[in-house]
């Protein structure tokens, strides 16, 4: 039965079972989970019977701007949908015998407690191969799978499968979705292309184990047949995710291939979007990048071996060198880099979303992706439709909160001669 609102021992009850739920294996890894969760958790308990809506969580949970459109964005949709199947993984695992359960009903943001009764079954909500197979009916996301190798390196393999499993989601209901006009213009040279562009995504070379400890390849040290290159970061895995949101608003398949697999025969041939920087995302070490805004390593100084972006013609009252937060402290601050050019071949298109960090690089690819920051970086550039835009390249500053970006801003811009 439900535990009632008005008596406070149900009440404080609730308010441990929530957490012990964020202290849990299954939630205590996704920082953006437990905040939910416990928001939920106080509205809930608080304001019984008081519906929630969308607008507020993004903005109040998921620092989302103001300008948070819910027919476009399904930033909460997709948090609420990873929430229920952790709640469900819980109580199939760790909480099989937890007096309280609970559960965040469908359709609904309002959390419900449920009292265990001796020998009784989980209530069909939290049944876990139903929420799984209802995820993947109507989601239309890949789900990141975190790895220990300083929390943010996931298997990459599971980033094509993801993004397959949410093509397949997609459904008419999907295709009826308003499509913003900048989406139209932004993306028109990937979108009208003949063939679909192809994702490239960070593939970086480590050495090591999770189990143990991984660090990444050194050539001078290492052998090359302990390389392990099937790892990526959280950041490009949630930038593919809403690369794949946009594109399937606009009805056109997405490609993935991890950079290890790439081919300059790709690059030639192809429309590409490339999702990491040249110190992950390897293959743009091949090919050539950013001219205006361009990753470098530091070689020296208390910041040696850090990535640093650098303003190659830095205007007047422009610094010349913008980098992250040092690695030796949690990431708050990260700089990313948009540029769109041509290809090797003219009659294509790449597009390059990096940041210095996997959260610079989510950041990034989130930028190019939500109405209202698309509609400020068309505006710099002097953009109303499909046909102006030509090639260019931005910096953007990135504010990070316990391994989230929050709060993106451009920066500058620079038009390019092709």
């Amino acid at each position: 039965m439900a535990l009632a609102h008005g008596f406070a021992a149900g009440r404080e009850q609730c308010f441990q079972q929530t957490d012990r739920l964020i202290k849990s294996h299954s939630l205590s890894g996704s920082e953006s989970l437990c905040k939910l969760l416990r928001y939920l958790a106080e509205h809930s308990l608080d304001h019984p019977g008081e519906a929630l809506k969308e607008y507020q969580i993004a903005t109040e949970v998921l620092g989302r701007s103001g300008g948070f459109d819910p027919q476009s964005d399904s930033t909460v949709r997709v948090q609420a949908g990873r929430l229920r199947i952790k709640l469900a993984e819980y109580y199939a695992h760790e909480g099989q015998e937890d007096p309280i359960i609970v559960e965040l009903p469908k359709g609904s943001y309002s959390l419900t407690f449920h009292a265990r009764t001796p020998g009784g079954r989980l209530p069909s909500g939290l049944a876990l191969e139903k929420e799984s197979k209802q995820a993947e009916k109507g989601s239309n996301r890949g789900w990141p799978v975190a790895v220990g190798v300083l929390s943010v390196l996931l298997v990459a393999s599971l980033v094509t499968s993801a993004v397959l499993w949410s093509g397949r989601s997609r459904g008419p209901a999907g295709a009826k979705e308003r499509v913003p006009s900048v989406y139209q213009i932004f993306w028109s040279r990937f979108v009208n292309a003949q063939q679909p562009p192809w994702v490239i995504f960070s593939n970086a070379n480590f050495v090591g184990r999770p189990q143990t400890n991984m660090r990444y390849f050194s050539s001078s040290t290492d052998s090359r047949e302990a390389i392990l290159d099937h790892y990526t970061g959280v950041g490009e895995v949630l930038a593919i995710h809403e690369l794949d949101r946009v594109f399937g608003q606009l009805n056109r398949p997405l490609r993935v291939k991890r950079g290890a697999l790439f081919s300059l025969d790709d690059v030639r041939n192809n429309d590409l979007i490339f999702v990491g920087s040249p110190a992950e995302n390897l293959t743009l070490l091949d090919i050539p990048g950013t001219q205006e805004f361009v990753f470098q390593r530091v070689n020296s100084g208390p910041r040696n071996g850090d990535v640093q972006v650098v303003n190659v013609h830095a205007a007047t009252g422009e610094s010349q060198f913008f980098m992250a937060s040092p690695s030796s402290q949690s990431v708050s601050e990260d700089y990313a880099i948009v540029g769109l050019m041509q290809g090797l071949d003219p009659a294509h298109s790449m597009l390059i979303l990096a940041g210095t960090t996997t959260m610079g690089t989510q950041a990034a690819a989130e930028y190019v992706c939500r109405e209202d920051s698309l509609t400020e970086l068309l505006r710099r550039l002097g953009v109303s439709k499909a046909g102006d835009l030509k090639p260019f390249e931005a910096l953007l500053r990135v504010k990070v909160t316990h391994g989230v970006p929050v709060i993106t801003d451009l920066v500058a811009v620079r038009r390019r001669s092709n």
